[in-house]
């Protein structure tokens, strides 16, 4: 009989807030026990494993994400939809460590494609229709724009700009006033 209390959306939120507190790779399923003073048995009526565990966080955490992102775009276009999406992906990933970290873990084909990540996509794919990229060179785009964000997060997070000048923040604006014009002269 489940406890009572015990949720199965409980436990991901659970998840999600440890993952942001000590490092998304640390969240177990009996690390969420002791701090829901169970025992771990206590979780498979809601939950399979820590994998599956691991798993919904990663989709809560897609949700939130594109949701922000969404929210950031409302009525953009150009460089503005390129510097809101930028930095509310960012931003995430400065509040919420080990969410943002969730967002990398890999989903199997199916759970991906249910996912908000194709959401994410897309909204990336609508900024570069305002560069005027289609077909190939758009996905070129989307995984060059995914691989500065997602490494410049993660390497601020990792403290990799915090010893030397100039400030972090000045070279962020001039990463993606560089995205921007690059976007906007794309090679053919």
């Amino acid at each position: 009989m489940p406890r009572v209390g015990l949720t199965s959306e409980r436990l991901v939120q659970a998840g999600a807030a440890l993952a942001d507190e000590v490092g998304f790779e640390h969240v177990t399923a009996s690390e969420l026990a002791r701090r829901f003073g169970v025992k771990v048995a206590s979780l498979y009526s809601h939950l399979k494993n820590t994998h599956e565990l691991k798993t919904r966080i990663a989709l809560l955490a897609l949700d939130e994400l594109s949701e922000r992102a969404s929210d950031a775009l409302a009525g953009r276009a150009g460089k503005d939809a390129l510097i809101a999406f930028a930095n509310s992906y960012r931003d995430y990933s400065r509040e919420h460590p080990g969410r943002y970290a969730a967002t990398q873990f890999p989903l199997d084909p199916e759970t991906a494609a249910a996912s908000a990540g194709v959401k994410h996509a897309s909204m990336m794919r609508a900024i570069l229709r305002g560069y005027d990229l289609s077909g190939d060179d758009q996905t070129h785009a989307v995984r060059l724009l995914g691989s500065v964000f997602h490494g410049y997060s993660s390497l601020e997070a990792a403290g990799g700009f915090s010893h030397s000048a100039p400030d972090s923040e000045e070279s962020w604006t001039k990463i993606l006033d560089t995205l921007d014009a690059l976007l906007r002269n794309w090679p053919s």
